[in-house]
């Protein structure tokens, strides 16, 4: 916009250098011509600057009306919608960059929602693992202290995670009592995943 703006002074001053030169020159043989009759006759008109600035302007007139205003202000017409289109481009851009901006915003809340629904489950997640390991900690001293043919009957409809985590917690003596009293089938598929787990 600034270039437009610059640009429509720039081109005011060619139009008025273009139009002075002219005008100038035109003076300059006016005077010339008018030297002459002055030389002519005996009787000596002269100008003075006030009056010689008032014939320039009138003369840059009848210049101006013969190059014709049509295209100066065809021309001035031309630069004028060219400073509103760039005016709506540039207002276009502003509303953009507002929603961009609108966007950033948005996108960063979101963000920050999900960020603490986030530590909300982990924190959950970590409450249930605590309460869980509390738990097993609770069957672990329980089974410890029951007799091994009734830890085994226990152990035996436990599911097999719980079970081994809860045999990996006692001591291998009773380890052995409990596997040695629970059917065969259940304590061979147990015995496998406890040397595995023990590895």
């Amino acid at each position: 916009m600034r270039y437009f703006k610059g640009l429509k002074k720039i081109v005011f001053i060619i139009v008025c250098f273009f139009s002075l030169t002219d005008i100038r020159s035109f003076s300059q043989e006016e005077v010339d011509k008018s030297k002459n009759k002055i030389e002519k006759k005996k009787d000596v008109k002269e100008f003075t600057e006030k009056q010689l600035n008032e014939y320039v302007i009138k003369e840059l007139e009848k210049k101006l009306k013969k190059i014709g205003r049509s295209k100066i202000l065809s021309f001035s017409k031309e630069l004028f919608k060219k400073e509103e289109d760039l005016k709506l481009i540039e207002l276009n851009l502003k509303r953009e960059k507002e929603k961009i901006e609108l966007m950033k915003k948005n996108f960063e809340k979101s963000i920050k929602e999900f960020r603490k629904k986030q530590s909300k489950i982990i924190s959950c997640l970590d409450k249930q693992d605590l309460e869980k390991n509390k738990r097993l900690n609770h069957m672990v001293e329980v089974i410890s202290n029951m007799r091994p043919q009734a830890a085994a009957q226990l152990l035996s409809v436990q599911e097999n995670d719980i079970a081994l985590k809860i045999l990996g917690a006692l001591d291998s003596v009773k380890v052995s009592k409990i596997f040695n009293l629970m059917t065969k089938e259940i304590s061979s598929r147990l015995q496998k995943q406890y040397i595995n787990m023990k590895r």
